[in-house]
């Protein structure tokens, strides 16, 4: 196998079956392996990072094959594999997510941090809009001795990504689709903006959605931080789904959520978005973060009434997606 299949066979794989097929998974292993050892590659940096990312993806995904219990959880499928980490059923509708790196311990510290800070500060009402942690614990590897910190956290049925959205409307939605998205994202961002933590990395695939009750979860807060201070990381392959201030290591604020915010909603419109509801976004899109709105529960009231002007009073508008 040639280090460029190996890489886009790790790129594309969403389960442990795309990744080592059913028949001979060891064997694949091996070949994906050979092929994507740092001993092995050219001395193209570029190729060698890719590959050197795919390598460390294939071996820890191996090795969570082989382990079958992380602290109290019995590891069941992989049900996604994220930014920075997968995440394992464990049952009870939990989530076990085990970060690829152990450099990446203090980004789970982060998530783990933000989601206790929003739960001991957050409206009860809204909590069901983040993601709830239901435990966190270090795990050392037996053969590496290397540490990694995990975070356990309860799960919902039927959930979807804007990206999954984007998948299945790809001439983009009409604009009284995307405004009940809108608004329950901006309720979530209300939720943890209150509670002082910026979650610096809104971006389609950490939107989820549940298309029959109007459902939407802010999921993935590895990458969030104090109001005031610096988003840590930016997800590689999205920056320009980023404001300025996180290019330039500035202070970040709500107005940094409700750019990357926008920006998600606005990916989602078709060519007929009415362009009051564009003005509105534009307004909130502003290059620099003091002039940007900086409170998601006012800006919801504002959107609202821009809705109201377009669309008369608010009724419900199934919506549907096939996958």
């Amino acid at each position: 196998m040639r280090t460029a299949e190996a890489i886009g066979l790790v790129t594309a794989a969403r389960t442990d079956t795309d990744l080592f097929g059913t028949d001979q998974p060891a064997r694949r292993y091996r070949e994906l392996v050979a092929a994507l050892h740092p001993d092995r590659l050219t001395a193209d940096p570029a190729v060698r990072a890719e590959a050197l990312d795919a390598f460390i993806h294939v071996t820890t995904r191996w090795q969570a094959r082989q382990v079958t219990v992380l602290g109290d959880y019995r590891l069941g499928a992989l049900a996604h594999s994220g930014d920075l980490a997968d995440l394992y059923d464990v049952g009870d509708d939990r989530l076990l997510k085990l970060p690829r790196r152990p450099t990446d311990n203090d980004l789970m510290a982060r998530e783990a941090h933000a989601l206790h800070t929003i739960a001991e500060r957050g409206d009860p009402r809204y909590l069901p809009y983040v993601p709830r942690l239901v435990d966190e614990f270090r795990h050392s590897d037996a053969a590496t001795g290397a540490e990694r910190r995990i975070n356990v956290l309860a799960t919902a049925p039927g959930l979807h990504d804007l990206d999954a959205v984007r998948r299945a409307y790809p001439d983009g939605l009409d604009a009284r689709d995307v405004a009940w998205m809108w608004r329950r994202l901006l309720v979530a961002l209300g939720l943890a903006h209150r509670a002082g933590v910026v979650h610096g990395a809104v971006l389609p695939r950490h939107v989820l959605i549940e298309p029959a009750a109007h459902g939407v979860v802010l999921v993935d807060w590895c990458f969030s931080a104090p109001v005031g201070s610096t988003i840590p990381a930016m997800v590689p392959g999205h920056q320009d789904w980023y404001p300025p201030e996180v290019f330039q290591k500035r202070q970040c604020g709500p107005g940094t959520d409700i750019w990357m915010a926008t920006r998600c909603m606005t990916s989602l419109l078709n060519r007929h978005a009415p362009r009051e509801l564009l003005a509105f976004a534009q307004g909130c899109r502003q290059r620099f973060l003091k002039d940007r709105p900086d409170d998601a529960w006012r800006l919801l009231r504002e959107f609202d009434n821009v809705l109201d002007r377009l669309y008369g009073p608010r009724t419900f508008r199934p919506f549907t997606l096939t996958l």
